[in-house]
């Protein structure tokens, strides 16, 4: 069974140093809102990070299943965060709003579904795959754009 680790060394005040098991290092600090740091990771980012980077990934996976030829793909999320009469607050909702480009493929003899078809099904497999997705207890909203793209057309 896979195991993801991460180690967090305090430097003073409301900031620290991220070690990530595959590498990365960072600094991070609690929000400005709450008297951290302006220009660094904070834990609201990386939560809302963690959702969109993993969703990313298997869009890609899915793509490459089911033979669909990305041309562009970006992502937008946004964590919805709701205080709670006990003054605690949770991710309520985070929306990805993925803009999604695809080409569109030379139709083979009628036998593959229309490619708009084929990437929403992409779209909820990423969501049914995606470990991070599936492990948080906030609503997940997705809000694609797709474009669809002749095979001659440029980017």
């Amino acid at each position: 069974m896979p195991s993801y680790k991460t180690k967090v060394i305090w430097k003073g005040g409301r900031s620290g140093h991220l070690i990530c098991g595959n590498g990365p290092e960072m600094d991070f600090a609690a929000p400005p809102a709450l008297y951290g740091e302006q220009g660094v990771l904070t834990p609201e980012d990386a939560f809302v990070a963690a959702v969109n980077t993993c969703f990313h990934m298997m869009m890609i996976w899915a793509f490459e299943r089911n033979r669909v030829e990305l041309v562009s793909y970006e992502c937008e999320a946004e964590g919805i965060v709701r205080d709670l009469l006990d003054q605690t607050s949770i991710f309520e909702t985070v929306i990805l709003r993925p803009k999604i480009t695809v080409r569109k493929a030379a139709e083979a003899g009628g036998k593959r579904p229309p490619i708009e078809e084929t990437v929403r099904k992409c779209l909820k497999s990423a969501e049914k795959f995606s470990l991070v997705a599936q492990s948080i207890k906030s609503r997940l909203v997705v809000e694609p754009e797709i474009r669809i793209q002749e095979s001659g057309e440029m980017k």
